[in-house]
Parts: C-alpha cells; sequence; structure tokens
C-alpha cells in the first residue's frame, strides 16, 4: 500500500513507519520535525520511504502532498504529545492536533482518499475515576487542553466519515512508552537521580496509578486493526490487562535499574502531578482483546524495559553518571 504517516517522526509515528515498511508498505512521512530526524534517520536511504518537511496544520502544504502523491490510507500521528507543554501554551495542542486534523481530513477529501487511522488519547474521558471507561461511555469532559483537542479531532473525524464516506479507525490510548520517548515521568526520575542519586522529588503523592503500554505492543495492535479498515468508523480503547502502575512504584522500578540504594523520596503533595493531569482511571478493552490481539507487556514490565531502552540509549546521560 501508499501510505502517509502525518507525524512520522515523532516516537509513535517513526515505530509504525518501521513495521510498514517491513512489510512492504511504501510510506511517506510528512512532519514538521519538532523532535528532529532522529527518529527516522536509519529510513531516509530506504527505497519505500519518502519524507516532506512541512507544517502539517497549513492547507496548502497539505494539498500539494495529496496532489503529488496517491495515498491508500492516511495515518495521523500529528500532536502535541507532551500535556504539560501545552498546558502551558494552549495554542500548541489547537495548532499541532486540531488544525493538523483539519488540514487533513480536508486534503483526504480532494483527493478521494478513503481510510483514516487516528493516535486519539485517553485524555478524551476526563476525569471519571470511579467509571469503567468503554468506547461507548458519554459525557466526556476532558480536563486538558490536550485531551480537548484530541476529542474535537474525533468530532471532526466523525463528520468527514458521514458525510465524505471515509472509513476511520481511532484508538484512544494512555501512556506509551518505549524506546525513542523523549519525555515524561521517567525521564524526569532519571535526570533528577543524576543530579542527585540520594534524594528523588515526587510530583503529587505518588499514589496516581495509570496504564503504561510499550510502544511495541501499541504499534503491532495499529498494523493488525488497520489492514483491512471497515467501512464506518470503529473506535477502540488499547491498553494492557493491568490496572497500571502507580507514580511511587515507577521510582521504585528505576531505583531498582539504576542500582541505588537508600534514595529518600520526597512528594510535593496533592493528589496530582499538575493541572491537567487525570491521577487514575479504569479503562475497559475488552473490545481490542476481542479482535485477537494481546499486548506482550504489562504496564509495570513497560516501566522496566524503557527505563532500561532509555539508559542503552543515553537519555543525554550514560550509566556511567550514575557510576554504574
Amino acid at each position: 500500500m501508499n501510505i502517509l504517516v502525518a507525524g512520522g517522526a515523532g516516537f509513535i509515528g517513526s515505530h509504525l513507519c518501521d513495521a510498514l515498511i517491513a512489510k512492504g508498505d511504501k510510506v511517506v512521512v510528512a512532519d514538521k520535525l519538532i523532535m528532529g530526524k532522529k527518529n527516522i534517520e536509519h529510513l531516509m536511504d530506504n527505497a519505500n520511504f519518502e519524507f516532506y518537511e512541512i507544517e502539517l496544520a497549513n492547507q496548502a502544504d497539505i494539498d500539494k502532498l495529496f496532489t503529488e502523491n496517491k495515498f491508500d490510507i492516511v495515518y495521523h500521528m500529528a500532536a502535541n504529545s507532551d500535556i504539560q507543554k501545552g498546558g502551558n501554551e494552549p495554542s500548541i495542542d489547537f495548532n499541532d492536533t486540531l488544525l493538523t486534523t483539519r488540514a487533513i481530513l480536508e486534503g483526504m477529501r480532494k483527493a478521494k482518499v478513503k481510510n483514516i487511522f487516528f493516535a486519539s488519547t485517553s485524555a478524551v474521558y476526563g476525569e471519571m475515576p470511579d467509571v469503567m471507561l468503554r468506547e461507548e461511555t458519554g459525557g466526556l469532559k476532558p480536563v486538558s487542553y490536550y485531551g480537548g483537542a484530541k476529542l474535537a479531532s474525533e468530532a471532526l473525524i466523525s463528520s468527514y466519515v458521514s458525510m465524505c464516506d471515509i472509513n476511520a479507525v481511532i484508538f484512544r490510548f494512555p501512556n506509551v512508552i518505549g524506546p525513542r520517548l523523549t519525555h515524561g515521568v521517567i525521564f524526569d526520575f532519571i535526570r533528577k537521580l543524576r543530579r542527585n542519586p540520594k534524594e528523588l522529588e515526587i510530583l503529587g503523592d505518588g499514589k496516581q496509578c495509570k496504564p503504561y503500554i510499550y510502544v511495541i505492543d501499541l504499534i503491532d495492535a495499529i498494523v493488525r486493526l488497520t489492514s483491512d479498515i471497515k467501512r464506518d468508523q470503529e473506535i477502540y480503547n488499547i491498553s494492557v490487562e493491568s490496572a497500571g502502575t502507580t507514580v511511587t512504584h515507577i521510582a521504585e522500578i528505576i531505583v531498582d535499574v539504576l542500582g541505588l540504594k537508600e534514595v529518600k523520596f520526597n512528594y510535593t503533595g496533592g493528589d496530582r502531578g499538575w493541572k491537567g493531569d487525570v491521577p487514575r482511571f479504569k479503562y475497559d478493552i475488552s473490545k481490542v482483546l476481542s479482535t485477537g490481539w494481546k499486548p506482550k507487556y504489562t504496564s509495570d514490565e513497560a516501566v522496566e524495559q524503557t527505563v532500561k531502552d532509555a539508559l542503552d540509549n543515553g537519555c543525554d546521560e550514560s550509566r556511567e553518571s550514575y557510576g554504574l
């Protein structure tokens, strides 16, 4: 297939490119390179890979992209991936998530491209700690600009599905971790411990509990469920089968992998790390499990493996920085 991966130079998008090219697809990546080219440098000389550096919210650039290529499917992975960063500046989520969605959908409409995958998020549900969150759960009230922009994008996709006979698969997933990850709690803790291996500041009370999915598991699900997109629209919650991992346990895993002793945890207090953070939720993934897909890593295993990945690949520090 001829495939567009919007945001393909990012963390998740670059892993998707690897998987699609491995199965023989021709992949075009369009990205404005917020993260640079490091995630796709190894693909630049591949005959089945092409790269466009463009602003994905710019309709003229998107229209030119669709004019120059004939795509069978679009994987829309482009978005602001840093909730805290977007929380400080709402225009980031508006531009990098919602406006990119509008431009891509318009490009598809004009070029008569009929299939799209959209990377959404568990953040669209908002804060409903006592509700088992299912795909049909109503009353969605996002509490972050990130979640709001993703939910608005879902709504826009739904309208194009109806008006333009487009077929869509939407994944709502929580925290994705693994190789090429560049930010988040794991990296924050590693960097803090580099500065002071005796004490670690933990935002909130440490009881925040979320499921963490390993990126390779997520990519496997994406490829499986988009190989033959059915008509209309399907939404899937996707995560691990376990309840999740607390922030304190993440800290414990990191300390253990680093081989540190007697690290004092200092909590800032409160039930969350920052405004817009959802400290805990219950996620029903029975729909995606019914397709035959199953994650290989539990949440704890994903965290531990990601710590090892980060250390093996630098995390802008090395094991020697900790005296290991």
